[in-house]
Formats: C-alpha cells, structure tokens, sequence
C-alpha cells in the first residue's frame, strides 16, 4: 500500500468490512474504555502501526558490530542533498 503524507487536519473516511463476531468483540471492548467503535478501532490500529514501524527500525547488534557501528557514528558521512532530505523526514507517525 503506497504510503500518503498527511496533509491537512480534515478528518477523512476510512471503510472496512467485518464479520458480525469481529464487530461484536469490538463493541464490546469499546464499551469497558467508554469509547465508540470508531474511536477504539483508530487508536488500536495506530498503535498497532506504530509497533510495525517501530519494529522496522530497532536492531540488536553484538559487540563487535557495536563497536563498528559506533565508530561510525563519531565519524559522521558527508553531508548531501539527499542526506539533509532523509534527516528532514519525519516519521509516519508524527
């Protein structure tokens, strides 16, 4: 799915189609926060996104590996173009 820059604060529509089961089990949980359906299913599915995108950018490294990545972050690449627009992006969740 392409990726869309969020663009003005107008509130836009999203459709999807559930089973009765999964709509029930929704409304249920909505209704333990006091929340609406539409209210619960956004903040569970951004969440969940955040998770996904989060996920995509922690690494584990062992200590060899640590001590090279290190190093190269005391010796900064030079600073490109394409550099600053990479370090000007914001994360899709901001």
């Amino acid at each position: 799915m392409k990726q869309r820059k969020a663009s003005s604060p107008t509130p836009v529509t999203i459709s999807i189609r559930a089973k009765a089961q999964q709509r029930d089990l929704i409304d249920q949980a909505a209704d333990r926060l006091n929340r609406s359906r539409s209210d619960f299913m956004l903040e569970a599915s951004c969440r969940e996104a955040e998770e996904v995108l989060l996920d995509q950018t922690y690494f584990a490294l062992d200590a060899n590996a640590f001590a090279q990545f290190q190093k190269m972050l005391d010796n900064p690449p030079e600073q490109t173009d394409r550099l600053r627009r990479l370090l000007a992006t914001k994360a899709p969740w901001e």
